[in-house]
């Protein structure tokens, strides 16, 4: 709880600056570091070594996906083909040295998380509050901070018990009705202030987002526990790496974008 609290007092004014007041650089330079220390995080689960060229390619080209979103979006594709055509070349040449899952360990980082992360700055790109660039957030971390004390409080059934032992049935419930409250709270702040898109489209993104975060944040054990490690990092402290703080967000971000995209074109 200390550890929490911590975090929380240190990275929330931090993150709320960097989102809503700080120049578009400076979020993309955030965001390029998130990536490449989550591609670093990855590479070395699956490796299991901390040290190598390939984890080093797997945090640096992360960074150069977050960063080409920023200067070149529409020559993003070509990125991607060449990132794939650049990690099994490098397997060619090491002859068998680097395995398939390290292969796709590191595509999944450069392509997928670092693609996710930029989220973000297409959701800039669109031109709307910035406020909304807050919602991956919140619709993430509200539904984990619900589910970890509903499930201290009343859990009794195992939600997923081979993948994550400590989730519960009702911390999932927990979660998500957490997670309907913040995102209702959130459209009636912006309702009132900034102009919203409506507590039916806010609720059922709500409640899509907690079912996404869940699957995320299982998806991320899940790895975890396939190659036997506690955290992937511990840049948060007790929290974790990157991959254990933001796993959720990696997954309902893309979502919102989509929802956003969908609801400005009906507008």
């Amino acid at each position: 709880m200390r550890s929490r609290i911590l975090v929380a007092v240190v990275g929330v004014p931090l993150l709320v600056w960097v989102v809503l007041w700080a120049p578009s650089f400076v979020m993309m330079a955030a965001l390029a570091a998130l990536s490449g220390i989550a591609g670093l995080e990855l590479q070395r689960c699956v490796s299991g070594v901390k040290r190598s060229e390939l984890v080093v390619m797997s945090a640096i080209f992360p960074v150069f996906t977050v960063v080409w979103t920023y200067e070149r979006p529409e020559w993003l594709a070509l990125l991607f083909v060449l990132e794939a055509v650049f990690f099994f070349g490098y397997a060619i040449v090491r002859s068998g040295a680097v395995k398939f899952d390290q292969l796709m360990a590191a595509l999944f980082a450069g392509i997928c998380i670092a693609w996710s992360f930029a989220s973000f700055l297409r959701m800039e790109a669109m031109g709307i509050h910035r406020a909304y660039l807050l919602l991956p957030f919140l619709l993430s971390f509200a539904c984990d901070t619900f589910a970890y004390f509903a499930g201290r409080l009343f859990g009794r059934h195992k939600l997923a018990p081979k993948v994550s032992p400590k989730k519960t049935v009702e911390g999932s419930v927990g979660g998500t009705l957490g997670n309907l409250a913040c995102g209702l709270l959130f459209a009636f702040v912006m309702d009132r202030w900034f102009g919203g898109i409506g507590y039916g489209a806010m609720a059922a993104l709500a409640l899509l987002c907690s079912v996404v975060a869940q699957i995320g944040d299982l998806s991320f054990s899940l790895i975890k526990r396939e190659y036997g490690i506690k955290d992937y990092g511990h840049l948060f402290l007790e929290h974790g790496g990157v991959l254990d703080r933001f796993d959720s967000v990696l997954f309902v971000t893309p979502v919102i974008e989509i929802v956003l995209r969908l609801v400005m074109k009906s507008v």
